[in-house]
């Protein structure tokens, strides 16, 4: 208790609160500690989803592989109605390899085939749901009569493409089978990232899925833009290169 007539410090209050000069250098640490681990979360992010995508298509991988143990063929781009695997590629996988008789029908918006890193532009009409993963149909190139991918051969107008058989694959270890979709169409192509100008959701690198289940992340450089045979005989059923085909 202060005694009558005691002076009193008029700075005693102030003594125990921050000055201007420690708040801004409170505020100034904190921003460099903002600075340094936005980085690092950013990364950590970008990583997980990176592994969601891989174990998307390790599932995927697995529905191929039910599908080719069933039919000892792989799915066909699209087939028709009155076939035994009907409708696109990806329909045939959901019934023929995940065993799902009336897939939904906005089965690509979700599961394992949404990747959390896709991003797409503004232009899709609606109710169009872009497709996360592609299909290699084509190879190293070519289009829908002589694809060395997994397109299938045309039959007729109704029964559409025929499956490319299990024994077609020379080295399903080494043929990319299905792998990120960066314009959200449905094939998984060499040209399209030289040309559209995708989103590239992984960094500098792109997961694929073998024809034997495996999935990989390769360079965006070794699969899209590296002639050598090693890089070319990956789109191939045949295990070629096809050099000749490339686009200049």
């Amino acid at each position: 208790m202060r005694r009558p007539n005691q002076p009193v410090d008029v700075n005693s209050g102030l003594n125990r609160a921050l000055t201007l000069i420690e708040l801004v250098v409170v505020v100034a640490v904190i921003g460099i500690l903002a600075a340094l681990l936005l980085p690092a979360i950013s990364r950590a992010k970008h990583q997980a989803q990176r592994i969601h995508c891989v174990n998307n298509l390790h599932q995927l991988g697995i529905a191929v592989q039910n599908f080719v143990a069933a039919n000892h063929a792989f799915p066909s781009i699209i087939a028709g109605t009155n076939s035994e695997n009907p409708g696109s590629w990806m329909g045939q996988l959901e019934r023929g390899g995940f065993d799902v008789s009336k897939p939904k029908t906005n089965f690509l918006a979700e599961g394992v085939w949404r990747c959390p890193s896709a991003q797409w532009g503004k232009g899709w009409p609606p109710h169009t749901i872009p497709a996360c993963y592609g299909y290699n149909g084509f190879g190293t190139g070519g289009n829908h009569t002589n694809a060395l991918g997994l397109h299938g051969q045309f039959i007729s107008g109704s029964a559409l493409f025929a499956p490319v058989g299990e024994s077609e694959i020379v080295k399903p270890d080494e043929m990319m089978g299905i792998g990120d979709s960066f314009s959200g169409g449905v094939f998984f192509m060499r040209t399209e990232f030289k040309y559209r100008k995708p989103f590239p959701r992984h960094q500098s690198t792109v997961n694929v899925m073998f024809c034997d289940g495996h999935v990989e992340s390769p360079t965006l450089k070794f699969v899209f833009e590296d002639t050598s045979d090693t890089a070319l005989v990956r789109w191939n059923r045949d295990h070629q290169p096809h050099r000749e085909r490339l686009t200049p």
